[in-house]
C-alpha cells in the first residue's frame, strides 16, 4: 500500500520532465521562458499524483475497516465527487459517483467506499470500466448481496476538443446481485439518487 509521501517518486519525476520539456519545445516553445522553467516538473508531479490510484488496492482499502454487522438493508453513498483522467487524451473527467450495497452480515467504514472511488478515478481511465472496476471492488471485498454503481461525469476531451459539447453529461451504471435481479430494488436505488 502507498503512502502519501510516496507519489512523487524523484528519479520518475526527472524522467517525466525531461520529455515534458521536449514536448513544450515541439510546441514551438521555448521551455527555459520564466513562465515554463518549472512547468516540466510540476506536469510530472501532477501526472504521477492523477494516477496515483495505481499504487493503491481497493479491495486491501475495504478489509481494512471491515465490520461484521446484521444489517441487510441498503447502504447508499450518494454524490461521490469523482476526478479522473481519460485514457485516450488525457485529459480530465469530472463527476459523481453513486454506490450503493446491501451487506450479507459484514460493513465496511463509509469513507472506505468513498475512498475506492478515488482509487480507481486516480488513474488512466475510461468511464465504463471505471464503473465496473468500483462495482467488482465492493463485491470481492464485502461479498454483499448486491452492488450497485451509477457514475454521472463530465468529459473535457468532449468539450474542449471534437465535437465541443460543454452540456453532454455521461451516464454509466454497473450492478450485481439484488440491483441485477430485482427491479424493485434496483428502482429503489434509483430513485435515491435522483
Amino acid at each position: 500500500m502507498y503512502r502519501r509521501d510516496d507519489i512523487y517518486d524523484k528519479a520518475v519525476t526527472g524522467d517525466i520532465a525531461l520529455h515534458v520539456r521536449e514536448i513544450l519545445r515541439l510546441l514551438g516553445e521555448d521551455p527555459e521562458r520564466e513562465g515554463l522553467k518549472k512547468t516540466p516538473e510540476r506536469v510530472a508531479q501532477s501526472l504521477q499524483y492523477l494516477t496515483k490510484g495505481s499504487l493503491e488496492d481497493g479491495v486491501q482499502i475495504l478489509r481494512s475497516a471491515i465490520f461484521e454487522e446484521q444489517y441487510s438493508q441498503m447502504v447508499l453513498v450518494k454524490d461521490i465527487e469523482l476526478y479522473s483522467t481519460c485514457e485516450h487524451h488525457m485529459l480530465p473527467f469530472v463527476g459523481k459517483c453513486h454506490v450503493a450495497y446491501i451487506p450479507n452480515g459484514r460493513i465496511t467504514g463509509l469513507s472506505k467506499i468513498a475512498r475506492v472511488v478515488e482509487t480507481f478515478s486516480r488513474r488512466l481511465q475510461v468511464q465504463e470500466r471505471l464503473t465496473v472496476q468500483i462495482r467488482d471492488c465492493i463485491d470481492e471485498a464485502l461479498k454483499p448481496l448486491g452492488v450497485a454503481v451509477v457514475i454521472e461525469a463530465v468529459h473535457s476531451c468532449m468539450q474542449l476538443r471534437g465535437v465541443e459539447k460543454s452540456n453532454a453529461i455521461t451516464t454509466t451504471s454497473a450492478f450485481s446481485g439484488a440491483f441485477l435481479n430485482s427491479a424493485r430494488t434496483r428502482n429503489e436505488f434509483l430513485n435515491l439518487i435522483k
